[in-house]
């Protein structure tokens, strides 16, 4: 291509000038992308392309993709100009907006045509997204796009008919282009959006809710939710699925995060932005959008009560938030009942892109929705604050007035509400997510671990990360927020209180995905409030690491150490905490351990963590007179200003543990006590290294493949052990440790190392190390381990300084010589390549010196000496970063020396191999085997060490070879995109260079050499050769691809820090990708391109797979590749080659993707592929078979029908978009020309494809005709047919219709919606009773009607078929051959008796076949009852025949004949049906066996599957009087149920049409409520809940979108407008609770029990609620199930019905996991406060107590204060309850409901239970009040004990006293007090034992003394 030259650019230019690099017409100072690039610049060692010129280039790229476009070539010329799109986006050259803006619009409008190929569509979403992510780069105001056009086609993909088989990931492109177009849409269009979307919903069917769901919240722009934000939290309210959550909590986290700047959503935005993309069908609708806000009027934003969410809003995503942690608690069935109603959704939903993850947006809503909203509470005083008002002064009656129940229930409330709330740092966000923390606290603790775990610290870990994110955030310059709504200081402090207990509680899991959660959540908290977080980390690591007794628990405390590491060494995060750093790393030392890896691994994550960010050096002796820079340490100011004590805040169960540490000091002190301690590095230093050295003495033996599993002083360390050491087992460790101290200091690294090791090796070589030869891996020999031992440490030393190794240029050269003249053994020469390799890289490579924290100068300063523990952890801005970055450039003296080592050592050894090569076959024996290989792996890796020594230059006769023999085929030379070379740190760029022309030529002669080897040896094929043949491959492998980027893993200092090295390095990077990115090949490149494809089909298993995999990164690297190889490999397929290993190795060949699916997708080549895999059955070896099966299941899923719609497609939109660019872009008269030349050459190549498919199916059909051809193969080849079976080009429809799948109905009307009323949907339903006999002038609905929640603007409806002549017929003229053909087959009998016999075959199949019926139904549909004389006798002969196979078939040949009648003539359908009807009988009736059940019911769901039931109304008709006269009580059920399974299949199919006949099925179905029959009971139930579901509707007073969103955000939350009440049944449950009363005196016990009519009913309402509690509508059930509460109690007490017993129990608990109408709220809590309070069965009041704490646990936040002072007071009389196992499952319910409690009833509580135990007495057991008192005190002791209880992991400040004072003084009460009291104890000791260094704070030594004695009687906590 015609690109600016840029070869003119050298390497040694005198430093990186930036003049060339802007014109002087270019400001840049307002553009932060060119001042990145200029700051880009800057960092590289040499000049890059001016920007001018590379916005040519890019100028360049953008006319060929618009070229392309306009000339409908994609996917040849578009794919490839795209990728060089995003090769030059790897530049870092930004790209101008004007050009960022068209080309998205290309990319957007390219992608929705329809038509388009997948690929296509695909690159386009990728690349639109990667165009308009950045928010700053583009926005509305410079881009709109219409959202039309991408619902069309999605609309229309997403549900395929039941005929399509092929599915494509069209609607999942289209989605992912929706939702990153979205916020393009105008905003004006949202009322548009919702009259189409909401239409669609109909709460029957939860496809319908998950596809409009997804349309919504994928479509409506984020912007301006005003008007459909409480419209869309209503509906989702409504709806019970797990699915529907996870979309809809995305969403709203995009909301809270976007509207926390009130400016988005301003109302006058919306006029002032250009509305000028619309589609041709996209208007605009006059909605709620505008609110007529005036010009100079304030717009508040969206901020309501919590964030942009109503306090009732904010209560549902609270409790979804707990339901989506999927806690178990004990009763295991709580959970949410979403997952269940999911079961329902089809699996089209799933091709619909996935929603994120539910727990990121959880924690995006919450941080984001944080603000100073409500009155602050005062400081908090617990780990895990929650806060309520102060203790009400209430006062508890005396005990001696009033009986116990009285007493311990007496009120705890008065006062509550009479003050204002107050809220955890005055935010409603924080306070809530505070009691949610506690709420599920026990949950992070190990032994309470599990699933939940994990979504539990990502939660929080996403909390601390979000609210860190949103702080920063808020402190820019540019932040939009208001100042009253940003987080607050306090906000932050009392976040990390509540996280801090779960956090430390969590971070000893031994589940790794929880640990790395918590790491992360203790990173960002530390550098939140590193004080709360660092103390309580050391506390617990410093007697863990002491102690080194539990390795869990160490390596636990290893890795917090690690994530809390800013705290310590950065001193801007927490300038106290670098103090503590020298012990952490003396009791780290013994972490480094053989037998425990995984401790050794996160001590030395630590080391590298805190690396970082220190020098290590003494700071002891420094006078310290340079000032503290204050100025730069915001905290260091904040504790300099401070007293010198702590804050005065108090942080119980840690403030005591910090105020006994130390006042705070000053940074000064703070300065003087670090100084002092660095004091101590260089012995830390001395000990580690001796730990690293023991360490590596005790690894294990390396296996035959070589395996395994700072300062002078560390130098001189190293040197003394590497010296006098020889390990064999850490030969890679040894070279490791060396690579390590060299990169700190090459020069003395070299000087200290290279005499001794070069002395060692001659001397080791001398003795005769290494003579032994081998060619294969092997366990190396004592003998040679020195030597080995040697060569790995002088491997090290030239690892980092090319500058350095050059001066011992000389005595390496010489050194390698010998070491190549005397080792023979395979890791012998290994590593000396090795050697070599790393010498070379090191000298010719560009990388950077710097691994410092500090920029250069910085870091050799005498301030930064003296005082560098105050740069610590030191940040730099961009700007601060020094512009010029120390980097290792090759010199000439380097490079001459790498040249030296060529000239003297690799062309003699090539100059060798040439000789050895010429020796006869016969010569070449083991010892010219070692020869070859060894003296092979010294020239590979001596090139493999050079990959950017030279610049390749492209010849323009080899761009011309390339362009000939591309992989590309049929496209123009001018649209084969190359790349230009650009200058990327190549040492010779000049081809003039001798230099260059002798590595040139020198490589040019290795490749030759390759070449003549790799013939040679496949001549000579012996098993011997496999060695050689291998390392021929490796060298294969490094001359075709070792250039450029290809040795990433060698550039040193990869772990760069805060100055940014990694970041220019991935920049250097970038510029050596695009110079090996589609390297060109000459000759010499397509002979060992040949060489490798024949070494792929070798017949070595070995050496094919290795051939393969490299021939595999050939097609990657190089163009052309395939074409040149698949005329091999097909060679190799031929049936005349009897070689069966080749043809294996072709086989393999083409399974790899690269060469496979391109000669498939390729129409022009899959002739070629399909014949020679389909002639493959010649050859019966089994392997063979099985190879050839693999092929065509990776081939064929790439073999696509051929599909030209997309060029026959009106596109004026796009058309538009390309005229104007073209006219920025000044297209040239001579571009246009080249634009039609690729028009013509598009048009010819369509041509050629097609001819070329014609071919194939000829060629394909031919085969699968033939009589010899296998079955199997068969197969496949009508799978091929199917897929050439090309139709659009005959049929007369417009493309975009054939392309989506719109037929042109004729009898398919729209009418229009004139006056939408819930009228006329009833009108709808009644319509469906009356037949088309009836009712003249009726049109058929065969989808659900609209209306559930409002009607669209319009409907589609279709008028019955013409009573006598075809509303279809003629098909057109096209098509008659087929239809003629497909007439004569289908009209012969023998044809049905065939297919007869096929669908009869005996199988295990319990239902039709879709396939089978879609087959018959398509032949009637075509050919209308032309072939129903043939069929008729057939199935008369089925139906005669009970045998289920049979009946199957008669079914599906049934099924497909009344689907095909659908729009023949009436006449005709009145006559199938005069001759089918007779035979209902026969086939519901008499043959209805339990066998074919199944077969007949899934016949009527084929039927009624989108069908308006009036088209087969015999049917229905007979169904329903089946129905309605059928015997429910037969003797067998089965002749009941037979009959109601057969009803079900009607009911359910035909879902909203259904309720025409509803009320009467359902009045039929009650009147048999207590059957006989079980399972006609199951069936009624099953009828009740579908009755529900169909009769749930919402209740607008219009059913219209506007209407309805307008009452969604007007009326009261109270108000049921989503209509989820249970009404529908609601007369039935009062019978059902009245008429209970009655069979519960009838109902006879014992053995008998379950007959009683009691026992049958209860069972059946059992199940229908509980099938209601997990559907889509479960909200329902609370209207139910509250009048039945009492009743339901009753069952679960049973004792002779454990069925009735265990459902009643089942239905309780679940029902808690679905949140309920707000007004039921309280209703259900007092009912089932009745039921504890006043039943009289004990059984009853203890199965209800505990679903209190269910129920409270899954539904707290809509709970009120009140209810909760209530709920207390309830359990506080339970504690006097007479049956004991009541008083302690009260008590455990108190404990759990006492957590999240008002504090104030917690004290009064407290003091009560303490007065109760202090004034009871027990007397003598022979009083007669003796079990009253003992019940009396073991009520006070439960009491206490719950109290206890509920802080399971904290100590309150009462807890000791009650403890030591109280319990302990009833260890040796009576039973049941004792043992209460031990219980506790023992829960106590099992809660508080992780923390009780901090716990045993809150007592004194008389409590301790005490406390010991109540637990084990001795002094277990002295």
């Amino acid at each position: 291509m015609n690109l600016p030259d840029v070869s003119a650019l050298s390497l040694h230019d005198p430093g990186p000038s930036l003049s060339h690099l802007f014109p002087n017409n270019i400001e840049i100072q307002d553009d932060r992308y060119l001042q990145k690039l200029k700051s880009y610049a800057k960092s590289l060692p040499y000049t890059i392309e001016p920007y001018s010129k590379m916005m040519d280039m890019l100028d360049f790229i953008v006319l060929r993709i618009v070229q392309c476009v306009e000339a409908k070539d994609y996917e040849v010329g578009f794919l490839q100009w795209d990728s060089m799109l995003s090769y030059w986006s790897m530049l870092k050259y930004p790209i101008p907006k004007d050009r960022r803006i068209a080309l998205a619009k290309i990319y957007f409008y390219v992608g929705i045509t329809p038509g388009m190929p997948a690929q296509i569509i695909a690159t386009c979403a990728d690349g639109f997204k990667i165009l308009t992510q950045s928010k700053k780069k583009i926005s509305i105001e410079d881009l709109r796009l219409p959202w039309k056009p991408i619902y069309n086609i999605l609309s229309q993909d997403l549900f395929l008919s039941r005929r399509q088989f092929e599915y494509t990931q069209l609607s999942w492109c289209m989605g992912y282009i929706a939702e990153n177009s979205r916020r393009f849409f105008h905003p004006a269009a949202i009322d548009e959006m919702l009259s189409t979307f909401i239409p669609l919903i109909n709460g029957s069917q939860l496809d319908t809710i998950l596809s409009s769901q997804y349309y919504l919240l994928s479509f409506l722009p984020l912007s301006h939710p005003q008007s459909y934000l409480p419209m869309l939290l209503r509906i989702w309210e409504s709806i019970n699925s797990y699915k529907y959550d996870e979309r809809m909590l995305h969403f709203l986290s995009k909301l809270a995060e976007m509207h926390v700047s009130p400016e988005v959503s301003d109302p006058r935005k919306i006029h002032s932005i250009p509305d000028d993309e619309r589609s041709e069908d996209e208007g605009r609708l006059n909605g709620s959008n505008d609110t007529n806000l005036k010009e100079d009027a304030y717009w508040p934003g969206l901020y309501r009560d919590v964030g942009i969410f109503s306090e009732h809003e904010w209560s549902l995503l609270m409790c979804k938030c707990l339901a989506s942690m999927e806690i178990p608690l004990a009763d295991t069935g709580s959970l949410t009942t979403g997952p269940s109603a999911d079961n329902q959704a089809g699996f089209e939903i799933g091709r619909l892109p996935k929603p994120s993850w539910r727990i990121p947006s959880l924690a995006k809503i919450i941080v984001y929705s944080m603000a100073p909203d409500g009155l602050p509470a005062p400081p908090s005083n617990a780990p895990t604050p929650l806060f309520s008002p102060s203790p009400s002064g209430m006062n508890t009656p005396s005990i001696g007035s009033s009986t116990l129940g009285e007493y311990l229930s007496a009120p705890l409330g008065k006062g509550v509400q009479g003050k204002g709330k107050t809220y955890l740092a005055g935010s409603k966000a924080l306070d809530s997510l505070a009691r949610l923390i506690a709420s599920v606290e026990s949950f992070f603790h190990p032994t309470n671990s599990g699933d939940w775990t994990t979504d539990l610290s990502a939660f929080i870990k996403l909390i601390a990360y979000n609210f860190n994110k949103r702080w920063y955030e808020e402190r820019q310059p540019d932040c939009e927020t208001p100042l009253n709504r940003r987080l607050s200081r306090a906000m932050k402090r009392e976040l990390v209180k509540s996280l801090r207990t779960v956090v430390l509680l969590a971070m000893f899991s031994e589940d790794s995905g929880t640990v790395s959660n918590i790491q992360s959540c203790l990173k960002s908290m530390c550098v939140m409030e590193p004080d709360l977080i660092l103390h309580p980390i050391l506390e617990r690591a410093i007697p863990s690491l002491e102690a080194l007794t539990e390795t869990q628990r160490t390596i636990a405390v290893i890795k917090a150490l690690g994530a809390v590491a800013p705290a310590i060494v950065c001193r801007d995060v927490y300038y106290p905490g670098a103090k503590y750093l020298i012990p952490i790393l003396d009791l780290l030392i013994p972490g480094i351990d053989l037998n425990d890896p995984s401790k050794t691994l996160c001590t030395t994550a630590f080391l590298v963590e805190i690396s970082q960010y220190i020098q290590f050096s003494d700071l002891s002796d420094t006078s310290g007179t340079i000032p503290t820079p204050t100025e730069h340490n915001p905290q260091q100011n904040e504790f300099a200003k401070s007293s010198g004590k702590l804050p005065s805040f108090e942080l119980n169960g840690f403030g005591d543990l910090v105020s006994d540490m130390e006042s705070r000091l000053s940074p000064d002190e703070e300065d003087t006590l670090l100084k002092d301690s660095t004091a101590s590095f260089a012995d830390w230093l001395a000990n580690f290294i001796r730990r690293v050295i023991q360490l590596m003495e005790n690894l294990p033996e390396e296996g035959p493949d070589g395996k395994s599993g700072g300062t002078t002083e560390v130098l001189k360390m190293v040197f003394d052990y590497a010296s006098t050491n020889v390990r064999t087992n850490a030969v890679r460790a040894i070279h490791q440790l060396v690579e390590c101290v060299a990169n700190a200091n090459p020069d003395k690294t070299l000087a200290m190392f290279f005499p001794f090791c070069a002395h060692k090796i001659r001397l080791e070589l001398e003795n005769g190390a290494g003579s032994l030869r081998t060619t294969s891996s092997s366990i190396p020999i004592p003998s040679d381990a020195t030597l080995h031992w040697n060569l790995a440490i002088l491997r090290g030393t030239v690892f980092n300084d090319g500058r350095a190794v050059v001066k011992y240029r000389n005595e390496l050269l010489s050194l390698v010589q010998l070491l190549h003249a005397k080792i023979y053994s395979k890791r012998g020469f290994s590593w000396t390549g090795k050697f070599l390799s790393s010498m070379l890289l090191t000298l010719t490579h560009t990388y950077p010196y710097e691994n410092k924290f500090v920029n250069p100068e910085e870091w050799e300063s005498e301030e930064f000496r003296q005082t560098h523990h105050q740069h610590w952890g030191k940040l730099y801005a961009k700007e601060d970063v020094t512009p010029q970055i120390s980097w290792h450039v090759p010199d000439d003296e380097e490079i001459d020396f790498a040249i030296e080592v060529f000239k003297k050592l690799i062309e003699p050894t090539l100059a060798t191999l040439e000789h050895l090569l010429s020796e006869s076959g016969d010569d070449r024996d083991a010892l010219w085997r070692n020869d070859f290989c060894r003296h092979l792996s010294l020239v590979r890796y001596a090139f493999g060490g050079v990959p950017t020594l030279m610049k390749y230059h492209v010849r323009p006769e080899d761009l011309a070879y390339a362009a000939e023999t591309s992989d590309i085929l049929d496209e123009i030379p001018e649209m084969l995109a190359s790349l230009e070379a650009l200058n990327a740190g190549f040492c010779l760029t000049d081809p003039s260079d001798p230099r260059h022309q002798y590595m040139s030529g020198l490589r040019w002669r290795f490749g030759e050499f390759l070449h003549r080897a790799s013939v040679s040896l496949r001549q000579q094929g012996e098993e011997n050769t496999v060695d050689a043949v291998h390392m021929l491959l490796r060298s294969i492998r490094t001359y075709m691809l070792e250039y450029g980027d290809s040795r990433d893993g060698y550039f040193v200092n990869e772990d760069h820090n805060e100055i940014g090295q990694g970041r220019f390095m991935s920049d250097e990077r970038a510029r050596l990708r695009w110079n090996s990115i589609d390297r060109l090949r000459g000759p010499l490149e397509d002979s060992l391109i040949d060489d490798v494809t024949q070494w792929s089909m070798w017949h070595y298993a070995k050496v094919r797979i290795s051939s393969q995999s490299l021939l595999e990164s050939f097609s990657l690297s190089y163009d052309g590749v395939r074409r040149r190889a698949l005329p091999l490999f097909y060679h190799a397929l031929e049936f005349d080659t009897d070689d069966d290993d080749r043809m294996k190795g072709a086989l393999w060949s083409l399974n790899i993707s690269s060469f496979g699916k391109y000669a498939i997708s390729e129409p022009t080549l899959a002739t070629d592929i399909l014949t020679k895999l389909l002639a493959c059955q010649s050859n019966e070896k089994t392997s063979i078979q099985s190879c050839v099966s693999t092929v065509f299941d990776t081939c064929l899923g790439t073999f696509i029908e051929p599909n030209n719609l997309v060029y026959d497609v009106s596109t004026p939109a796009l058309h538009k978009v390309l005229t104007e660019f073209k006219a920025c872009l000044g297209v040239k008269p001579e571009d246009e020309l080249i634009t039609d030349k690729c028009r013509s050459n598009r048009v010819n190549r369509i041509q050629r494809q097609d001819e070329a498919a014609d071919r194939t199916h000829k060629a394909v059909l031919a085969i699968a005709k033939s009589s010899k051809t296998h079955w199997r193969y068969a197969i496949v080849a009508m799978r091929c047919l199917r897929t050439l079976s090309t139709y659009h080009s005959l049929l007369r429809t417009t493309p975009e219709d054939l392309y989506l799948g719109r037929n042109q109905n004729p009898l398919k009307q729209t009418v229009v919606v004139d006056n939408p009323s819930h009228a006329l949907l009833q009108k709808f339903s009644k319509d469906y009773r009356y037949s088309i006999d009836i009712n003249q002038d009726l049109l058929f609905c065969d989808k659900n009607p609209q209306g559930w929640i409002a009607w669209g603007r319009s409907i589609s409806l279709y008028e019955p078929p013409h009573p006598t002549h075809s509303s279809l017929l003629p098909w057109e003229s096209a098509s008659q051959e087929a239809v003629s053909a497909a007439s004569q087959i289908a009209t012969r009998p023998e044809f049905w008796e065939k297919l007869n016999k096929y669908l009869s075959e005996e199988n295990s199949e319990t239902s039709m076949t879709q396939d089978n019926v879609s087959c018959i139904k398509s032949l009637f549909q075509l050919l209308e009852d032309e072939p129903l004389p043939a069929v008729k006798p057939i199935l008369d002969e089925l139906l005669k025949d009970k045998d289920v196979d049979k009946q199957r078939a008669a079914a599906e040949i049934a099924a497909g004949i009344i689907g095909g009648s659908k729009h023949w003539p009436l006449i005709k359908q009145k006559k199938l049906w005069q001759w089918f009807k007779p035979y209902f009988k026969v086939i519901f009736n008499q043959n209805l066996k339990s066998d074919t059940v199944g077969v007949w019911s899934s016949f009527l769901e084929y039927i009624f599957y989108k069908t308006d039931p009036r088209r087969v109304q015999p049917l229905v008709d007979y169904l329903f009087e089946l129905f309605e006269t059928a015997d429910l009580n037969t003797e067998l059920s089965f002749d009941a149920i037979k009959f109601l399974s057969l009803f079900r299949s009607c009911y359910e199919e035909l879902g909203w049409k259904s309720l025409a006949w509803l009320d009467d099925a359902v009045d039929r179905y009650w009147r048999e409520l207590h059957s006989d029959h079980d399972d006609v009971r199951s069936y009624i139930a099953e009828l009740l809940a579908f009755a529900d579901k169909i009769n749930w509707q919402p209740r607008p007073s219009l059913p219209t979108v506007e209407v309805f969103a307008k009452e969604c955000r007007a009326l009261p939350v109270d108000y049921d407008i989503m209509g989820v009440r249970g009404n529908y049944n609601q007369g039935r449950v009062a019978e059902l609770v009245r008429d209970f009363k009655i069979w519960r005196e009838e109902r006879v016990s014992g053995v008998r029990a379950f007959q009683s009519k009691y026992d049958r009913v209860a069972i059946l309402v059992c199940r229908w609620l509980f099938q209601v509690v997990h559907d889509t509508n479960a909200v329902c059930v609370f209207d139910y199930i509250l009048p039945l509460m009492p009743e339901l109690f009753h069952f679960t007490e049973v004792n002779d019905n454990d069925e009735l017993a265990n459902r009643a129990n089942i239905l309780l608990v679940r029902m808690c996991g679905v949140s309920p109408p707000r007004p039921l709220i309280h209703p259900l809590l007092d009912t089932i406060f009745e039921a504890i309070q006043s039943s009289p069965s004990w059984r009853v009041r203890l199965k209800a107590l505990p679903l209190v704490q269910v129920f409270y646990f899954r539904q707290m936040p809509l709970i009120s204060d009140v209810k909760v002072v209530q709920m207390l007071e309830v359990l506080g009389k339970c504690l006097d309850d007479e049956v004991v196992e009541v008083r302690e499952m009260a008590a455990t319910t108190l404990s759990g409901v006492l957590r999240l409690s008002p504090r104030s009833s917690v004290l009064t509580l407290k003091n009560r239970f303490v007065r109760l135990a202090r004034n009871s007495h027990i007397p003598s057991k022979k009083d007669p009040t003796y079990n009253k008192c003992v019940r009396q005190r073991h009520a006070a002791i439960l009491g206490i004990c719950a109290l206890v209880d509920s802080y399971p992991y904290t100590v309150e400040k009462w807890m000791p006293e009650l403890l030591t004072n109280v319990l302990a003084e009833h260890t040796y009460d009576p039973i049941p007090i004792s043992t209460t009291v031990r219980k506790c104890a023992r829960n106590f000791k099992k809660t508080h034992q992780d923390t009780w260094h901090e716990d045993s704070k809150k007592f004194d030594d008389q409590q301790l003394a005490a406390l010991s004695t109540l637990l084990t009687g001795s002094s277990y906590y002295a």
